[in-house]
């Protein structure tokens, strides 16, 4: 009889499925992801892939690969190395190996480690391992033969059967931690409903994993689980990712103010699935453009808010710099738009599939003229639902495009989301005219409480009037070049900006309350920080976190909230944009930095080590 298989219980454990861009990497790993979340787990996925279209098959540029960490309670990051990599070719081995921990499971295909696939990978060994000094345990699998085997009278073509090879990889991986292999099944024949022939090939090849796992042990000293221990608020639960949840943010905004929703948008990694999400909703009254460039994009969504609507165009870093004019058209008409970046790797074209977070000033402060604009920031992918209703409200209430920042790192990541009820969410009141107005209203008079200017929609009988880009008389409308007038509204538009603090939330400080640290962020970067605010905290080093939602303007409490602590550290993914605004807003504050430009998520280790030092 055969000894029982030790089967060992984690709390935590990190996944990382590796290989060419044509592997479905990417559908394996959402896949597990969601096969675990319905199992309880809480999870923190990363998508890794690669800028070019499709590398050469086997290149070391081409590999792509989807990190997710699951945990029995809370987790916050994918996690900084992993317990399991497979890696379905050489490329993926020799690039990824860099992400095992040292006692990780390595999952190859090892039909694809020929000498061919050897040089392509640059190997000059033979024996991959021990060119890298891999003394790891090594599940070796003849994932393409089985595959081939399994499906050989199924009808389906080489090309078709060798594109299974991801679900006998996930079968595995499900066998190897107790996962419900039937969860997979029920995405699969959802995920290819109308294609029933390629769904039934999936699902037997996902199940021929999962039995060569059960039946060889797969030549590994243990399995794995990780049960579910999180207290998850009953209601109903969707996987959702950033992109998509912004989408829903914004129509959910239109729908509470009662207005259409027009995005004019040009297609640009990693921002192009909101306007394919949106483009899906036109029962919904969603109008969505698809423009000529960036410029027309942006230009039709102020256009669109002139008519009446609630105006969005969505882009990243290379594209805000050619929508600067046109937002600055919405800035001195005074209308309301919302501008979503999804901040990638820069500057130039840089690294188009890549997150970072080096847009700030330049969403701040790139345009001509004193142009003051706010700025919200999304912290993870279902955050971005109520950045997105964030940013709307503002720019309706307050009569002034917004720039919503996420990246591509919450923006491709995903996670379980609980549908909201909308009717517990905020009001939104745009500052229309008044009939009683129509005798004395001009273009820019204002609310005297919050210095808003009045919005008449066209067709509203009584206000007709012309706004555009030449500066304005503040009393009558009409063009004016007079200096102390265009003091006044500059004056105007910036205390405007500034008063839209009034009705913000106060900046919250989570962790110890009597903290010797301060850690302070913004956007994508809240999980990782977390995680090292209690690594620090855990270690007996009193550490809180800072994390700011709303950059500009910023909360009317920030001074207070720096002022606090001797030590503060400001980390970002650029070179100190943040701390700059910071120094140059708050006086009399001294900022330690850490700072890192790589186009990849921080890593908590490295967090920890660094921030330990400031103590």
């Amino acid at each position: 009889m055969a000894e029982e298989m030790i089967v060992k219980e984690l709390d935590e454990v990190v996944v990382r499925f590796s290989g060419d861009s044509g592997d479905g990497m990417q559908l394996a790993g959402n896949m597990y992801s969601n096969i675990s979340e319905t199992e309880g787990n809480d999870i923190s996925p990363f998508p890794d892939y690669p800028a070019d279209i499709r590398a050469p098959q086997g290149s070391l540029t081409g590999v792509s690969g989807f990190q997710v960490h699951i945990g029995a309670g809370k987790v916050y990051t994918p996690g900084d190395k992993c317990d399991v990599l497979v890696a379905m070719n050489p490329a993926a081995l020799k690039t990824q190996y860099k992400f095992c921990k040292p006692q990780a499971v390595i999952i190859i295909d090892s039909d694809s480690f020929t000498k061919r696939d050897l040089e392509k990978a640059k190997f000059t060994l033979e024996n991959p391992f021990s060119e890298l000094g891999i003394k790891n345990e090594v599940v070796s699998a003849a994932i393409t033969t089985m595959c081939k085997e399994s499906l050989k009278d199924s009808g389906l073509d080489n090309k078709s059967i060798l594109r299974t090879k991801n679900m006998f990889a996930l079968g595995l991986v499900c066998w190897l931690f107790h996962r419900d292999v039937k969860v997979g099944e029920k995405i699969l024949r959802e995920k290819f409903a109308k294609k029933p022939e390629i769904a039934e090939a999936n699902v037997k090849v996902l199940y021929d994993g999962y039995h060569f796992g059960e039946n060889t042990h797969a030549s590994v000293s243990m399995s794995y689980t990780v049960p579910s221990k999180a207290q998850k608020e009953p209601g109903k639960y969707m996987d959702i990712n950033g992109n998509k949840a912004t989408a829903y943010g914004l129509m959910a905004a239109a729908e509470k103010a009662g207005l259409q929703l027009y995005l004019g948008s040009y297609p640009i990694t990693p921002a192009t699935d909101i306007l394919h999400e949106l483009a899906k909703h036109k029962s919904l009254g969603v109008k969505t453009v698809q423009c000529e460039d960036e410029i027309a994009g942006c230009a039709s969504a102020v256009g669109a808010s002139f008519a009446g609507a609630l105006a969005v165009t969505t882009t990243s870093g290379p594209g805000i710099c050619l929508k600067s004019e046109a937002m600055n058209l919405a800035v001195i008409t005074e209308l309301p738009l919302v501008i979503v970046d999804v901040q990638r790797g820069g500057p130039s074209t840089g690294l188009p599939t890549k997150s970072e977070q080096t847009d700030l000033l330049q969403v701040l402060f790139g345009r001509n003229g004193e142009s003051p604009m706010p700025v919200v920031a999304a912290s993870s992918p279902t955050d971005c639902f109520d950045a997105a209703y964030l940013a709307c409200k503002i720019a309706l209430e307050h009569m002034t495009p917004v720039v919503l920042l996420t990246d591509a790192y919450i923006a491709n990541g995903s996670a379980a989301w609980r549908l909201p009820d909308l009717n517990t969410y905020p009001s939104i009141c745009p500052p229309y005219v008044k009939l009683e107005m129509a005798d004395s209203w001009t273009p820019f008079q204002r609310d005297p409480q919050t210095g808003v200017r009045y919005w008449a929609t066209p067709g509203t009988p009584g206000f007709m009037h012309r706004i555009g880009g030449l500066e304005k008389s503040n009393e009558t409308g009409a063009i004016s070049t007079e200096p102390e007038n265009h003091f006044l509204m500059t004056k105007l538009r910036a205390e405007k900006v500034e008063k839209i603090a009034d009705s913000l939330p106060p900046l919250t400080v989570e962790g110890d309350p009597d903290a010797d640290l301060l850690i302070v962020g913004f956007g994508g970067t809240y999980g990782h920080l977390h995680s090292a605010m209690d690594q620090l905290n855990a270690m007996g080093k009193k550490a809180a976190l800072a994390h700011f939602r709303v950059i500009n303007p910023l909360p009317k409490n920030t001074a207070e909230v720096l002022r606090k602590y001797k030590t503060i550290v400001v980390a970002e993914q650029n070179m100190g944009q943040l701390a700059g605004y910071l120094r140059m807003k708050v006086e009399g504050i001294h900022l330690h930095q850490f700072n890192q430009v790589k186009g990849q998520p921080f890593v908590v280790k490295e967090l920890v080590e660094a921030f330990s030092q400031l103590f």
